[in-house]
């Protein structure tokens, strides 16, 4: 963008990308408003923060401020859809129109880009990145997938170059970027409702690897397999305790749930590292974070510090409804996760049933979108067998419109352990009268909006005996 415009106005306004993209330009002085389908703790916040929201699609809500293409900027979410009634008055009328994508696209000009790709662990990584940015290298800003509980915000803004990004695929929208410093963490089928194929898939994340700048590092994860040209630009391996580049070495689980272990690095060893947060997942996790730091300071010919490094893993305070506590005692467990993709569950199981060996594992599921539940049915069905039994909460929609046959009681048919079905409101007074042990709760649609409610049940259990 040449000048900076006056007025922007958001056709989604409540997306966590597009709220962290309205939050900046809040920061900048502009006026913002925008269309969200319903009200939620991110646009009650951003209303706070002096956005004007509303939540019903008519052209006449847009605020008279803001109903003249001359000085008013329009970005979308790709989650909008064609008949939406504000984007065709938006259109008729001339506005200028940009996808959420190519404003990071605009807002990374200039910057030394740090983006986070693949089809799991984006956001815990680009957020752990930009934690350790601001913790261990006292610099960086970024653009987050998810509500930092260090930040308790999806946006950060900071000094220096430094901008961490979670480059998501969905609508090819990471191909908008060219980053100096890319980590991708997975290329597992997902967004078949774009893509058509996994191959068509795997061939965008190949063209997002070739956008990687001269100079600059590409670091995946190890097992991923992709085709590119390498001869510009430096590539790195990263794993758990796989071997790589990067990986770690003597891991330990403590009492507390958490984990013991070090890093190495092509040119040394980080000893002694923990992270504030639970699961072995996050292990990996940090490998990729600590990996891309250590390659941004290698471009700036800087030291990566790793004392420094190390305290801040310890600090770092995870992601909103990334394996988030609720309650972890002796007697009961809550936690709840973001995860909707087989493998996402399938890392979220594993990692508690490793920190909570021999105990009863309750996992509650809402699927996310009526092509992802068709397309994955039965994967779904074998990661949440793993579980000693299931809850099914039915599809969260989002964009989609329904698909005959396709229902929640479609992946708790091919389940292999005892399961039910209960809608959302049903959960917390369900869970009050049923035995419990370690529960979790998994879905990217709006299951979070009853996780205080399940909190208070699990806890009252604790206190009762």
């Amino acid at each position: 963008m040449n000048t900076k415009p006056k007025n922007i106005y958001f056709l989604g306004i409540g997306g966590i990308g597009m709220s962290a993209i309205a939050r900046y330009f809040l920061h900048e002085g502009c006026a913002v408003a925008g269309y969200d389908r319903t009200a939620t703790p991110l646009t009650r916040a951003l209303e706070a923060e002096g956005a004007v929201v509303h939540y019903d699609d008519d052209p006449e809500l847009i605020p008279d401020t803001m109903r003249s293409p001359e000085d008013t900027l329009v970005v979308l979410t790709p989650a909008i859809p064609s008949d939406h009634r504000e984007w065709a008055w938006l259109r008729e009328r001339g506005f200028r129109i940009e996808k959420r994508s190519q404003m990071l696209g605009y807002l990374s000009e200039g910057k030394l880009v740090m983006a986070v790709a693949g089809t799991h662990g984006k956001t815990t990584t680009s957020t752990l990145a930009a934690w350790l940015n601001h913790a261990a290298a006292g610099e960086g800003s970024a653009f987050l997938g998810g509500i930092s509980r260090n930040f308790d915000s999806n946006l950060v803004l900071g000094e220096g170059r430094r901008l961490v990004v979670e480059a998501d695929e969905y609508d090819r929208s990471f191909l908008r970027l060219s980053p100096d410093v890319a980590v991708i963490t997975a290329t597992d089928a997902d967004h078949l409702d774009i893509y058509g194929t996994p191959e068509a898939m795997v061939e965008a994340f190949e063209q997002f690897a070739a956008q990687v700048k001269t100079g600059g590092a590409l670091i995946l994860k190890q097992g991923v397999s992709l085709k590119f040209d390498t001869s510009e630009r430096r590539l790195y391996r990263y794993s758990c305790d796989e071997g790589g580049d990067f990986h770690a070495e003597n891991i330990t689980l403590l009492a507390d749930g958490r984990y013991e272990y070090d890093i190495v690095l092509p040119d040394g060893c980080i000893r002694g590292c923990t992270l504030g947060v639970l699961g072995k997942v996050h292990i990996e996790n940090s490998i990729a974070a600590v990996a891309m730091l250590w390659a941004a300071a290698a471009i700036e010919n800087k030291h990566l510090d790793y004392d420094a490094v190390r305290t801040a893993l310890a600090t770092f305070g995870g992601v909103k409804r990334r394996m988030e506590v609720y309650v972890n005692t002796s007697e009961q467990v809550y936690v709840d996760d973001y995860a909707h993709h087989p493998e996402e569950l399938r890392a979220t199981i594993e990692s508690l049933r490793g920190i909570f060996p021999g105990r009863r594992l309750t996992a509650i599921f809402q699927p996310h979108l009526y092509t992802r539940t068709r397309d994955f049915a039965r994967e779904f069905a074998e990661v949440l067998s793993l579980a000693d039994d299931v809850i099914m909460v039915p599809i969260y929609p989002a964009r989609e419109e329904p698909i005959e046959g396709i229902c929640s009681e479609f992946i708790g048919e091919q389940l292999t352990v005892e399961w039910c079905l209960a809608e959302r409101e049903e959960l917390a007074p369900l869970l009050e009268k049923r035995a419990t042990d370690v529960v979790v709760t998994f879905g990217a649609g709006n299951i979070d909006v009853v996780c205080k409610d399940v909190a208070e049940v699990i806890q009252k259990k604790c206190s009762s005996r």
